[in-house]
């Protein structure tokens, strides 16, 4: 819906993806620097390459910063975060794999690659909308967040989470 305050604002989109591996009762995170940006534990993922699937893109940010293979993606859910001064919609399509092959790089492009026990998880460092989005990921259906960002005044306007079917 555009109010006459957006309307002439186009609208961008970025489209990217985030694979939690997981293998028994551990998930594959990567401990990425503040250089890097987003410092402390996340999931490997990354920008969708046109024209590259989402699920083609998934399977290759995760070959590239991680060395494995992943496989037999199962689709857990949609994180958008919407700046309306900008016309930015930036839309995280997350997915959860328990089929890999390969080896972790030893010299990974994005940060340490850590084996974390899904029990630990509160142990680790980590981003709070990471925090936030790594429970929906072992849920049953699949869940949308949706965030609202007022880019002047540095704040969140609405945020919805949403878990589905």
């Amino acid at each position: 819906m555009n109010t006459p305050a957006t309307a002439a604002i186009p609208i961008t989109y970025e489209l990217m993806t985030m694979c939690m591996i997981r293998d028994h009762d551990q998930v594959l995170l990567i401990n990425r620097p503040n250089s890097k940006g987003f410092p402390g534990f996340i999931a490997p993922g990354g920008k969708v390459e046109y024209p590259e699937s989402l699920t083609e893109a998934t399977i290759r940010e995760v070959y590239e910063e991680t060395g494995l293979t992943v496989s037999e993606l199962v689709f857990k859910g949609i994180d958008e975060f919407m700046v309306p001064q900008t016309g930015l919609r930036y839309m995280v399509f997350n997915y959860l794999a328990t089929r890999f092959e390969g080896d972790l790089l030893t010299d990974p492009p994005e940060g340490e690659l850590h084996w974390v026990s899904i029990d630990k998880i509160d142990e680790v460092p980590m981003q709070p909308w990471f925090r936030r989005r790594f429970p929906l990921f072992f849920e049953p259906g699949t869940f949308e967040i949706s965030i609202v960002w007022d880019e002047e005044r540095q704040e969140t306007i609405s945020e919805k989470i949403k878990q589905l079917g």
